[in-house]
């Protein structure tokens, strides 16, 4: 699943690129067009964005896995992981960077939904992804993607004026 990721980062890098271009922001030789390729070619280097992380405790005897949830709630700058997790935090300026129509932490809560396939058979004997045995790695996939969107929303701003 993190490969199929890392090529849909890399593509919207690349249509980045493309749009840009198409629209005669900047040219290939400009600062800021190596910048916004390094920042997202190089996402998974760099560093985390802060957000706050809020865990409720389980009662002791309950074994049960969380429920998925998976949304982002940009009136109070959260996002909602699961029954228990929640990221607080979220920059006003990392809800700004679109991919398309929705935001690109919108898009990653997207892609690691719990999707029940249609077909009894794959969903019994293929369909075993579970949230919960990514949920680390989203989390720090979200913060990094965090601080690529604000960078990012920073450098067209620079391009911008």
């Amino acid at each position: 699943m993190k490969r199929h990721l890392i090529a849909e980062l890399l593509s919207l890098a690349y249509s980045l690129d493309c749009n840009f271009n198409a629209i005669s922001l900047f040219d290939h030789k400009s600062k800021s067009d190596r910048l916004l390729m390094d920042l997202h070619i190089n996402y998974e280097t760099v560093k985390p964005y802060p957000l706050k992380r809020i865990d409720l405790p389980l009662a002791k005897n309950n074994n049960r896995t969380p429920k998925a949830k998976l949304k982002a709630d940009t009136a109070n700058e959260t996002i909602i992981l699961d029954d228990i997790t929640t990221l607080e935090g979220v920059p006003k300026r990392a809800w700004e960077y679109r991919l398309g129509n929705r935001c690109a932490l919108e898009w990653i809560l997207d892609q690691y939904k719990e999707k029940k396939p249609k077909d009894p058979t794959i969903a019994e004997k293929i369909n075993t992804y579970r949230f919960a045995d990514y949920k680390e790695q989203v989390i720090d996939l979200l913060q990094r993607v965090c601080t690529v969107s604000v960078e990012t929303m920073q450098i067209i701003q620079q391009i911008q004026v």
